[in-house]
């Protein structure tokens, strides 16, 4: 949908994923969360937030 952002801040990426924010940094951190630096800013592309998803059903699936 054109309507949405092509980014999200860490802090919006979190309220998505029902996570804190603190754990969102973390993942981004760990590189489990694709990110972008924009100068000091820290913004997730809204595709990140889908593979994080699908990847993590993905895992599941395979251990099942």
């Amino acid at each position: 949908n054109s309507d949405r952002p092509l980014v999200l801040s860490v802090g919006d990426a979190a309220r998505l994923l029902g996570i804190s924010r603190a754990h969102a940094y973390e993942l981004v951190a760990r590189g489990e969360l694709a990110h972008i630096r924009l100068g000091r800013r820290v913004v997730v592309p809204r595709g990140a937030i889908d593979r994080l998803i699908d990847d993590g059903c993905n895992g599941d699936a395979k251990r099942g």
